[in-house]
């Protein structure tokens, strides 16, 4: 069974970021009933015009109705249930058991998937949210390799796992630190990540951390290319990327990453080699140190990040194809600094990656040689075939 890749989401550029580069479904979030609803962008409309794009290339809309609800956070969850089913989403993403069972009986088109925000660890957990009728069950991130085959042999659910991203620094989803220190509830879609705040650490009233150097104890990012194989193997039905809050370029390399390594593991290609080119791939894309999270063993110090690493936002990526007019001539979008007589290379999921030079630039009006402006639409020529959404980045960022 080929295992679905499931990439996030924060907004529609994103989303079709992720379906172009492969993603077989995409999870999001609504400004309503989601942990991550403070950065979301997606009203109903454009939930709307996110499934008929994903439809157009076969892929799937999953949405995040994940918080954990207080009495006042249910007024107008039935109507909302209800147009996402008639917009055509086909799966919501839940951690409450009333939401659960709610949307069964009012929306019964839409499956079911249970959140890792309910840390489910057994197979008999996973028996009991089958027989109340959820369809796909998202293992806690806290369960290693070979809990997930054991787990997985015994299930008659499917299974959903994280292989990349961000990773919560207690148990997940049950973390306090933010409710406590800021007033906004983890459970309710108000994480403030405090686990990633800067600190001095006081025992006795007594300054026992370097003064220099702020104390921090965030969970290093996942990564799971290595393990990609053994999940396979083990019938997972879909693999997970995290990153809701993360830039259409991360989505586009991490999702493209993936993409390659699933397909190339399962037309029988050489694994090894997939392996270690979708670790270049995803390293030239990371702003934070990774691991392999719980898969071999419990995270130690090495798996953590205790003072902050100097992990910088890459500026590599340089502008995205905008639209390709009849003459040949495409339109870019600038994203950073760009400069006529560049070496730079193409990530497109039409193509293999190429290198070419960047001959020329204009604004319809005048010739450009120095781009410095972000989100301008500028217009050059390539003599090979590019598509819209390709992305371009400075030449020796990736393979």
């Amino acid at each position: 069974m080929k295992p679905e890749l499931l990439a996030p989401a924060g907004d529609l550029e994103r989303a079709k970021t992720a379906i172009r580069f492969g993603a077989d479904a995409v999870y999001l979030g609504g400004k309503r009933f989601s942990l991550r609803s403070r950065a979301s962008n997606f009203e109903l409309s454009d939930i709307k015009e996110t499934v008929l794009f994903a439809a157009s290339y076969g892929a799937k809309i999953y949405v995040t109705v994940n918080m954990i609800p207080h009495d006042e956070d249910l007024e107008g969850l039935e109507e909302y249930l209800l147009e996402l089913e008639k917009i055509g989403v086909s799966a919501v993403i839940v951690a409450s058991v009333h939401v659960a069972l709610l949307s069964k009986r009012i929306a019964p088109k839409m499956e079911v998937h249970l959140s890792t925000q309910q840390s489910v660890f057994n197979s008999q957990a996973l028996e009991f949210y089958r027989q109340l009728g959820v369809d796909r069950v998202v293992l806690a991130r806290e369960v290693n390799l070979d809990a997930i085959h054991s787990i997985s042999s015994q299930s008659k659910v499917d299974l959903e796992v994280f292989i990349h991203g961000g990773m919560c620094v207690n148990v997940s989803g049950r973390c306090t630190l933010s409710n406590q220190w800021t007033l906004r509830d983890a459970n309710r879609g108000g994480c403030a990540q405090s686990c990633r705040w800067k600190y001095a650490l006081y025992k006795n009233d007594i300054l026992i951390s370097d003064p220099e150097i702020p104390f921090s104890m965030s969970s290093k990012d996942l990564i799971a290319v290595r393990e990609i194989p053994q999940l396979i193997e083990a019938k997972i039905a879909s693999l997970k990327i995290e990153g809701r809050m993360k830039s259409a370029y991360y989505i586009a390399i991490v999702v493209d990453a993936y993409r390659k390594l699933i397909d190339a593991i399962e037309h029988g290609e050489d694994a090894e080699k997939a392996i270690s080119q979708a670790e270049e791939r995803l390293h030239k894309a990371e702003n934070r140190a990774t691991a392999s999270g719980f898969f071999h063993h419990i995270p130690n110090a090495k798996d953590h990040i205790y003072q902050p690493d100097g992990a910088l936002i890459p500026q590599d990526f340089v502008a995205v194809i905008h639209q390709i007019n009849d003459n040949g001539e495409a339109a870019i979008l600038i994203r950073n600094k760009l400069e006529v007589g560049s070496t730079l290379e193409i990530i497109s999921p039409k193509h293999p990656e190429r290198s070419f030079v960047l001959t020329s630039l204009h604004n319809g009006e005048n010739d450009i040689e120095v781009a410095k402006t972000p989100m301008e639409v500028l217009w050059t020529t390539f003599d090979f075939p590019v598509y819209e959404g390709d992305i371009l980045r400075k030449k020796g960022s990736g393979l």
